[in-house]
């Protein structure tokens, strides 16, 4: 019999570091074995060998999992460096590497669509001149390096994707294609499946288990070629990795918010650089992390500016809400003549939605309602109260006091405006489905239909509303940010944005870089497919602070202006993406122990900055009551770490939480790096 050796295992359990176990079998780093763990038995994966010996029993290795082939070194490597960086267990990163379901050969007829539809190859569109210029720079790189695919909305990125992916598999390297989960739509797979056929996999979270099972082995096996997915996909060990694709990587749905917090984006960068290939970022409004990479030349910048075949951008007119109170007798005529609209819609909207409905054409309403309690604004003047600490918009709680959710400042809701004197402050909120029901009675018979989350449950119901639009069944579309990303309705001419202020005024330093990005996305809806001489789309946007600095830029199309503003403001506080920033979320059911240990967790952030001289640049701000402040049944509070040096920030944070035996039971700390969500 062999002697036994010692082995670094990633056990499946909440542990921080690997744990050693015993094998007389010959094993590899990358294997998938059987372990026991206290009384239970759990998957782990082998790291690697070792020789330190612990101080208690070593338990042998019960069995080695032959279903998988070892995972290669690299990919180990890029989990282990997930783990190490995001702070989670390695052994919990692990088990997302591997299909929910074991591999059956026999398999039941699924009455399911499949999942890449059958369709006839597209003829190859000819390249604009920026765009080939792109391709080309992009191409002539071999092994690791980023490049960001800046273009505006409609200049054709997707085609810029597909000819490099072309050119991976013409070398005989394979493809992982990463988008947001909520552009994952059949739109979208389908214009790959016209390009390359039988060579592509999909893995998201419409899928059935045993879809995503066979999509995984089809790739590993190397049946498929291409992957295309939402964040997850990155888990699936694509062999001969050629080139990585991240479409619209501003999209915070590439950040997991439960268990390992990862940013997909981030990750996917990484294992380009593990995996020595080329990752290709695109957007036409980068993240401002990525596009300050792009101009301190970390990354390679490849702008397009122009749409395809010379269509225009559309026109994006702002209307003041402040002015529709009647002030002369011109307004005061204005107001009886359009006494019949609702308060959310302005004479001109109106209009124009008559206008473009009696050629035919489409709207669609957008209502970026995801704010949770209500802000409050002066109708006269525009004013809406912020924090005197923190520069966020205060946040209004029970009608009566309004709150700072970064740093806990309170006051008490003032009926007049403390700014102009004149007007009386007003909670203002709305909902889609008053949106749908108004828009009813002002244009019968027409057809409207609503895409939010209550009636868009499934990928069928999207699909469905998809085909429609398409279609020209429908007349007004009234939605979410679900309808503002990545889709593309030839009729749709005119896009109105129901009330720009709610998005502003979040409790997040990233509320103004998200209200620029959503105006943007949403404006690209409009006249894509315009043909020259015709007149461009129409972008509407209602607000009562036209002087906001998203508004400002977003009505003229310019992101660059746009950022290096919100690069200066977010540099003066140390704000992401000059300084880092981690979260801790601290919750629990009882409200004073989950104060108590905010309390705790503040004191030891402190003692440790005074004990450690490197740690002087770490600022610690809260704790604070979390902006959700209870959320199923859980109280939570919040303490922030920031520091303008990157590599300080995860380093404190680790020797912050230590073993965490100091935590009471009863109480979760819940570690976030580089957070995307302050709610």
């Amino acid at each position: 019999m062999s002697e036994a050796s010692l082995w670094k295992v990633a056990v499946d359990a909440p542990l921080p570091e690997a744990l050693t176990y015993s094998s007389t079998e010959p094993l590899v780093r990358g294997q998938l074995v059987n372990v026991p763990l206290g009384k239970r038995k759990t998957k782990g994966l082998i790291l690697g060998p070792t020789n330190e010996v612990p101080e208690f029993k070593i338990k042998a290795i019960d069995s080695i999992d032959n279903e998988y082939a070892p995972l290669p070194n690299p990919f180990v490597k890029w989990l282990e460096w997930l783990g190490s960086y995001y702070l989670h267990p390695i052994g919990q990163v692990v088990q997302s590497a591997f299909p929910p379901l074991k591999k059956t050969e026999k398999q039941r007829a699924s009455k399911r669509a499949p999942v890449i539809p059958q369709l006839d190859s597209d003829k190859l569109p000819d390249l604009t001149p920026e765009q080939k210029t792109s391709f080309e720079a992009i191409a002539q790189h071999q092994g690791f390096s980023t490049h960001l695919l800046f273009g505006v909305t409609g200049s054709g990125k997707t085609e810029v994707y597909l000819r490099l992916l072309d050119k991976a598999l013409k070398e005989g390297k394979r493809g992982l294609v990463l988008v947001p989960e909520i552009s994952l739509t059949p739109q979208l797979i389908q214009r790959f499946a016209r390009r390359f056929g039988d060579k592509i996999a999909a893995l998201h979270s419409q899928l059935t288990d045993r879809e995503r099972t066979n999509q995984w082995w089809d790739v590993v096996e190397g049946k498929k070629s291409i992957l295309i997915g939402a964040r997850s996909a990155l888990f699936c060990p694509v062999p001969d990795l050629g080139i990585i694709i991240v479409d619209e990587e501003h999209e915070p749905s590439y950040k997991q918010d439960e268990k390992l917090k990862y940013n997909g984006r981030d990750a996917a960068v990484m294992m380009g650089k593990i995996m020595n290939c080329p990752v290709v970022l695109g957007s036409a409004t980068p993240s401002l992390e990525t596009w300050k990479n792009a101009q301190e030349g970390r990354y390679h910048l490849h702008p397009l500016k122009n749409r395809v075949a010379g269509r225009a951008l559309p026109d994006v007119e702002v209307i003041d809400l402040r002015k529709q109170k009647a002030d002369d007798d011109h307004q005061k005529l204005m107001i009886e003549k359009y006494s019949h609209l609702p308060y959310w819609m302005s004479p001109q909207l109106f209009e124009r939605m008559r206008e473009t409905l009696e050629r035919g054409d489409q709207s669609a309403l957008f209502l970026n309602r995801r704010g949770i309690a209500q802000m409050v604004v002066c109708p006269a003047c525009g004013h809406t109260r912020e924090c005197p600490n923190c520069d966020i918009s205060l946040t209004l709680h029970a009608g009566s006091h309004l709150v700072c959710h970064y740093c806990d400042y309170h006051e008490q809701m003032k009926k007049k405006c403390p700014d102009c004197k004149e007007g009386e402050l007003e909670a203002i909120g709305l909902g889609t489905e008053l949106l749908e029901t108004d828009l009813t009675r002002l244009f019968p018979g027409k057809v409207i239909a609503r895409a939010d989350r209550d009636e868009i449950q499934s990928r069928a119901d999207l699909e469905d509303l998809i085909a429609r639009m398409e279609s020209g069944e429908i007349d007004i579309l009234v939605g979410t940010q679900m309808i503002a990303k990545g889709l593309d309705f030839p009729k749709l001419k005119l896009v109105g944005l129901v009330l720009a202020d709610v998005g502003f005024n979040l409790p997040d330093f990233r509320a103004t870089e998200r209200s620029f990005q959503l105006i943007t996305q949403m404006s690209g809806r409009s006249g894509r497919h315009v043909k020259e001489g015709e007149s461009p789309g129409l972008v509407i946007i209602q607000t009562f602070n036209t002087e906001h600095d998203s508004l400002v830029f977003a009505r003229h199309h310019d992101f660059e202006g746009f950022a290096t503003h919100e690069l200066n403001v977010r540099a003066a506080l140390n704000y992401p993406p000059v300084g880092r920033l981690v979260s801790f979320r601290i919750q629990g059911a009882h409200l004073n122990k989950v104060e108590e240990t905010a309390r705790l967790l503040a004191r030891r952030a402190h003692s440790l900055k005074a004990q450690v001289e490197k740690y002087k640049a770490v600022e610690v701000l809260g704790p604070a009551e979390a902006a959700l402040a209870k959320l199923r049944g859980q109280f939570r509070y919040h303490l922030l770490v920031k520091s303008s040096q990157g590599n300080l920030t995860n380093s404190f944070s680790r020797q912050l939480l230590g073993d965490q035996e100091w935590v009471p039971s009863g109480v979760k700390i819940i570690i976030d790096i580089d957070p995307m969500n302050l709610l």
